[in-house]
């Protein structure tokens, strides 16, 4: 009886065992996390990171708007030679791709984040934001070289709560966005590059409001940014993990119609005002 009940265990133990290895062996492993620094007018971050999804931390330490835009440079181009492209045109060369990032919280220890899969090859992380004096941020040093590695890791990306579309000039819901943590997919499906920045706005502010203090900095702020993604390429994808409070927030697309008149985005009707309810609890 005594062996009859080892032999027992002993199966139950190597059953356990193999259940548990099997489980290890297909879990999908956790998205890697780096964090990157902004202040003016520099970065703080990794000189590499391996390929795949890869969530991107930004701390915004400086006074001024900051955000993260990453741009792979193709056909053995390098970092001097695309720089010099952008800084003669004001456009990116035909030799880059958009890979987003996550767009600007707001100065003196905001945060914001966004998830992109990165391809291997050599980047440029840059800030395209301009300051009080209209340069962008980039023209002043705030550019630096990344070097994505070839990786084997699974290319998992988030579970999406909410899509946002990106249009040309238009952003699309799957649906609204709830009081609360969630995850929102932001997708290029437009015809050119697009970008989303998140605004919560104040109260009776509209996202015109916002857009009046561009040009007016010393004016009372119309909104607070909460992030969302710089500027994507067509067809590219970025994941952003919120906690959005009750509310009424604005997106808005900044970047200049590159195939038309060269005006920003949101001067082509590019902005949505949406409002996320308050939560109740359960009865």
């Amino acid at each position: 009886m005594q062996c009859r009940t080892i032999r027992v265990l002993g199966l139950v133990s190597l059953v356990l065992a193999f259940a548990f290895a099997y489980v290890r062996a297909t879990e999908t492993p956790a998205i890697p996390t780096i964090t990157v620094t902004t202040r003016e007018f520099a970065f703080q971050a990794p000189d590499t990171v391996e390929a795949g999804p890869v969530t991107i931390r930004m701390i915004n330490d400086g006074k001024q708007l900051h955000h993260v835009w990453l741009v792979r440079m193709d056909g053995g181009h390098s970092f001097e030679d695309t720089f010099a492209a952008f800084q003669a045109t004001g456009t990116l060369p035909a030799w880059t791709k958009e890979f987003g990032g996550p767009n600007t919280p707001r100065p003196a220890g905001g945060e914001s984040n966004a998830t992109v899969v990165l391809e291997p090859g050599n980047y440029i992380m840059a800030c395209l934001i301009p300051g009080p004096d209209g340069v962008p941020h980039l023209m002043k040093g705030m550019v630096r070289p990344l070097t994505v590695l070839p990786s084997a890791r699974p290319a998992a990306t988030p579970k999406a709560d909410v899509v946002v579309t990106l249009e040309d000039f238009v952003f699309s819901f799957s649906r609204t966005p709830r009081p609360g943590r969630q995850v929102i997919e932001i997708r290029n499906a437009g015809r050119q590059s697009h970008e989303m920045v998140l605004v919560r706005l104040a109260p009776g502010k509209t996202v015109q409001d916002v857009l009046a203090t561009i040009e007016h900095p010393e004016a009372e702020q119309a909104g607070v940014p909460v992030g969302g993604v710089t500027p994507m390429s067509v067809g590219a994808a970025n994941w952003i993990s919120v906690d959005l409070e009750a509310g009424r927030y604005a997106l808005i697309c900044f970047i200049p119609d590159v195939t038309g008149d060269r005006k920003p985005h949101f001067m082509h009707g590019m902005t949505k005002e949406f409002e996320v309810g308050e939560t109740h609890a359960s009865r």
